[in-house]
């Protein structure tokens, strides 16, 4: 039985950095560096399977919250080839985090990551 070691934390990191890169081209480079070729982002807003889809997942989050980064919200906890953790969309100007949610995402041998599915915890009435 092969078994892989992964940096839960630095995968997450990554995960973090595609989503609050800024501009397309940093964006896709961030998204292509962080999951498969057929990678998959799901929640219950949306479905994308490869980096083009998921790129664009990520675009228009940012579009509909500018100003707003995501960050993790405590520890990443990791076992074999899944990682779970927690995570905010918080205002720059007022901190304030009005969307919060919590992912699972599985990888492959390479640390990259193949799914993530995603749960909204808490979203702005009326969104």
């Amino acid at each position: 039985m092969t078994t892989h070691t992964h940096d839960y934390d630095a995968v997450v990191a990554r995960y973090f950095e595609a989503w609050n890169a800024d501009g397309d081209r940093t964006r896709a480079e961030a998204v292509a560096e962080v999951w498969t070729a057929d990678g998959r982002y799901t929640d219950p807003l949306s479905d994308a399977t490869g980096h083009e889809a998921i790129t664009a997942v990520i675009a228009s989050a940012r579009e509909q919250f500018p100003g707003f980064v995501f960050r993790l919200v405590g520890d990443v906890d990791g076992h074999h080839d899944t990682a779970r953790f927690s995570w905010e969309l918080v205002n720059e100007a007022d901190g304030s985090a009005p969307v919060a949610g919590s992912d699972v995402a599985t990888l492959d041998a390479g640390s990259r990551v193949r799914a993530v599915y995603g749960f909204l915890d808490r979203v702005p009435a009326g969104a």
